[in-house]
């Protein structure tokens, strides 16, 4: 929850330090699972080569895969872990539940950027399209974990499933991970870092801090809730 401000700073606290956190882990272990999953998905190819031989071998890049899945499942795990606690004991508010109202700003948004109306929808702490991405980063994770863990653990799996799962998982494995490599390389950093208004980058995620202007143009409601007009 960011920080209440007063008009004499030009900033306002967005993220906390666990949100940074969080970010960062993503960014550094989505990276490692990429870079060692695309060239076991694509082996023939001359990158792939170049990259599995610059890790160690083929076996290296299962083992910093493996590792990495590992660790990805844990921040999985305490961040969800975080969030329920939070929202039982309201230490949090469910700011990232999707409301009726987001695919009303949805539809209105694009109204906007057609030219049907010359009035933006105003958004709250979070926008739809941060929402959805967010959704999208939750149910896609879980199911890159449980597919992983079926590929890593074969033969205990299929003692109690159907076999058919093994192959199934595969490809569902495989083309989640293709999926979401392009949702960020389009979505989220087009969204994010290369839009008009964020370009070249957008720091707030990583300093926690994100300026009162800013703030305004992009979250009128929060700015509202925090800087209530007297």
């Amino acid at each position: 929850m960011p920080e209440r401000a007063n008009d004499t700073v030009d900033y306002v606290v967005r993220f906390s330090l666990w949100a940074r956190f969080q970010h960062a882990m993503i960014i550094l272990l989505f990276g490692l699972l990429l870079l060692t999953g695309m060239p076991q998905k694509w082996p023939t190819l001359e990158a792939s080569r170049w990259i599995v031989d610059h890790v160690g071998g083929v076996f290296a890049a299962r083992w910093v895969h493996r590792a990495a899945g590992v660790a990805f499942t844990g921040l999985l795990v305490a961040h969800l872990t975080v969030a329920i606690v939070g929202l039982l004991s309201r230490r949090m508010k469910p700011s990232m539940l999707l409301s009726g109202r987001d695919f009303r700003d949805a539809i209105d948004n694009l109204r906007y950027y057609a030219g049907y109306t010359d009035i933006a929808p105003k958004f709250g702490r979070f926008d739809y399209r941060q929402k959805f991405e967010y959704w999208g980063l939750v149910f896609g994770s879980v199911i890159m974990v449980v597919t992983g863990y079926i590929l890593i653990y074969p033969i205990p799996v299929s003692k109690f499933l159907l076999a058919e799962l093994i192959p199934a998982a595969k490809v569902m494995h495989s083309y989640e991970a293709l999926f979401a490599f392009l949702i960020v390389l389009v979505w989220h950093m087009a969204g994010a870092h290369l839009s008009p208004e964020a370009f070249p980058i957008d720091t707030s995620i990583f300093t926690g801090k994100i300026r009162k202007d800013k703030l305004k143009h992009e979250h009128a409601l929060e700015y509202e809730e925090l800087f209530p007009k007297p």
